[in-house]
């Protein structure tokens, strides 16, 4: 994802299979052993401008942190495998420590009790910015009368809206457009998704009363 997004990402690993399918997708692809200091410096890693340690094995992966502070990488993002390796990390020199199985756990949860909820993502703690269908109470309402603001203590980012239009053949369909500004008079229709932002007890609080 990081290398589609413009980045030159060197991937580096221990096995051979995994270094070959991941090859063509990334600047360069490395088999060897992150561990290993000279390693490092050998494949320019101190000039990088972050690093990620994904590693399965706590103590590799805190190896390799110590490292990459050691070697002077100012930033890594390193992934934990529990509670104490979080620790460990953090006091190793690690920059961020990230618990994948722990998010996709609570993001699973929400999906599973409030499924209206198309998507989701935290941007702080306890706060969070979702993708939802316009609740019924406030479809024909302008955006003015619907108070999200004053009465729900949440934001209105933007509202996704399907609108007509034609192809290159000439064909009627429907275009998905994003209004970023949307303006306070601007009615919420029954197909609207709106974007939200807010405390994640209010977003539950105004969602939970469809």
């Amino acid at each position: 994802s990081l290398a589609e997004l413009g980045g030159e990402v060197i991937a580096i690993d221990k096995d051979e299979s995994l270094v070959e399918l991941i090859k063509d997708q990334v600047a360069q692809a490395v088999c060897a052993d992150a561990t290993d200091e000279k390693t490092q410096r050998a494949l320019g890693i101190p000039e990088v401008d972050a690093a990620v340690v994904a590693i399965g094995s706590m103590d590799q992966s805190t190896i390799t942190t110590i490292v990459l502070r050691r070697i002077g990488v100012s930033r890594i993002i390193a992934r934990a495998l529990s509670d104490a390796h979080a620790h460990v990390l953090d006091e190793v020199g690690a920059s961020r420590v990230i618990r994948i199985e722990e998010q996709m756990g609570q993001q699973v949860a929400r999906l599973l009790i409030a499924p209206h909820i198309l998507e989701r993502t935290t941007f702080a703690p306890g706060h969070s910015l979702v993708e939802v269908r316009a609740p019924r109470r406030i479809i024909g309402k302008t955006i003015r009368q619907a108070r999200l603001r004053e009465d729900h203590h949440i934001n209105l980012v933007a509202i996704q809206r399907r609108r007509p239009a034609l192809d290159d053949q000439g064909r009627s369909t429907l275009s998905l457009t994003t209004d970023v500004v949307p303006s306070a008079d601007d009615s919420i229709k029954e197909s609207d998704v709106l974007i939200l932002a807010g405390a994640d007890s209010a977003l539950e609080d105004f969602l939970g009363g469809e």
